[in-house]
């Protein structure tokens, strides 16, 4: 899950802040397949500037939420502020990221596509050695080939080591003119194939994936 408190509005009851006007039923999600073990995402931003410029903020919050009950069964925290090699000033994470609860992750992604070796060079240097990374591997969003994202899982493991890497596919292609559609099982199939080995997860699944398209990739 990518966040339970996104601007300053809460999905969950008791975070001291002003929740969603309708929250959702987390006893009926904790008992649906998919939520069998959960990544939960702390307090982030829609937008990424504001996400970068408040990090500080949306840590001390993230802590906070962190110790929220909830009915789900959690098997690791993600602090939502996305990170990429553009982002000059990532490496003030590493004190606002430490009170945070374990397993802890991040996710990562190349705009800039400085390329795999890079990308993992840049990371060891300052990413704290028990901090995962969720890396977005481009392909949905034609900014590298299932080949390239290889590249990068690769690179990855072999620098952070293969328990500290997951793959965000994902769950939609862009359309010519702008907006999107849900990715076809086809679409997927070549990423998919590519990165087996390694831990995928879909983003915006719930949105782009129904039970049958999931039925369609599993038989693939």
């Amino acid at each position: 899950m990518q966040w339970i408190v996104v601007d300053g509005l809460s999905f969950v009851a008791g975070a001291g802040l002003p929740t969603v006007p309708v929250l959702p039923d987390w006893r009926r999600i904790a008992r649906a397949p998919w939520a069998e073990e959960v990544f939960l995402g702390l307090a982030g931003r829609f937008g990424e500037g504001e996400a970068r410029a408040t990090v500080a903020e949306l840590a001390s919050r993230s802590l906070a939420l962190a110790f929220l009950p909830t009915p789900l069964n959690v098997v690791g925290w993600c602090f939502p502020v996305e990170v990429d090699p553009t982002w000059q000033e990532a490496t003030q994470l590493v004190g606002l990221l430490a009170p945070l609860p374990r397993p802890l992750w991040i996710s990562v992604y190349d705009s800039a596509n400085v390329g795999a070796a890079t990308l993992a060079d840049w990371l060891t240097g300052w990413l704290p050695g028990d901090v995962g990374v969720f890396f977005q591997d481009g392909v949905g969003v034609h900014a590298r080939t299932p080949a390239t994202a290889r590249d990068y899982a690769d690179a990855l493991a072999d620098r952070l080591g293969r328990d500290r890497l997951c793959i965000i596919v994902e769950a939609f292609r862009p359309l010519v003119g702008g907006g999107v559609r849900p990715a076809k099982a086809g679409d997927r199939q070549p990423e998919f194939a590519a990165c087996v080995d390694y831990p995928i997860y879909l983003f915006n699944g719930p949105h782009f994936a129904g039970n049958r398209l999931i039925d369609e990739i599993a038989s693939a």
